[in-house]
């Protein structure tokens, strides 16, 4: 069980963490290759709507937004936020020159990590309904039955609800500080 927990689910969650640090440094040693360094100031900004727009995941789960599929909103939440990421991280570099910006940084990081562990509990939940489905059905219940006792047992799935508890106030922290990078970025621009 755990040596099956670690090859499913750590590795491949480490192995995305790690090729967020690698993309940036990737890109961030090509614009400095090219003599493009300044490209780097914008990605914030790019990054930071790639990440915006992986909000439509968020809009449609909670019925603001009717339109798209929940799946592929997903796929796209988790594409668009860890391209985000990456582009802000190019963008923050290794320059300690302002402590609210590294904040932020730090603040996404663990947003990234955190997001990381709700796929796993998704897709650990997801898994568990599909062999509880299995097992009812080759007990010989209805198919009627077997979709209302899924359907029961997914709303009962508390480790998701935990998660997204840990998980908003970590974003919303995030987003703080990134509005209050934001802010002071242009007060000081207009200076």
């Amino acid at each position: 069980m755990a040596f099956r927990f670690t090859v499913g689910r750590v590795i491949p969650s480490g192995l995305i963490f790690l090729a967020l640090f690698a993309a940036a440094i990737a890109v961030d040693g090509l614009l400095h290759l090219l003599g493009l360094v300044r490209v780097g100031r914008y990605l914030g900004v790019v990054g930071t709507l790639f990440i915006l727009a992986s909000f439509l995941y968020s809009l449609r789960k909670r019925r603001i937004l009717e339109r798209g599929s929940p799946k592929r909103l997903l796929q796209s939440h988790e594409l668009l936020a860890w391209l985000g990421a990456s582009m802000v991280l190019v963008h923050g570099g290794i320059h300690l020159n302002a402590f609210v910006p590294w904040l932020a940084l730090v603040a996404m990081m663990v947003v990234v990590a955190s997001g990381l562990t709700g796929k796993y509990l998704l897709q650990e939940a997801r898994e568990s309904l599909r062999e509880r489905g299995e097992e009812l059905r080759a007990s010989g219940l209805q198919p009627v039955d077997v979709e209302r006792e899924l359907l029961r047992l997914s709303l009962m799935v508390d480790a998701m609800k935990k998660w997204r508890s840990v998980h908003m106030p970590l974003t919303m922290v995030f987003a703080g500080l990134a509005g209050i990078h934001l802010l002071a970025t242009l007060l000081l621009w207009r200076w």
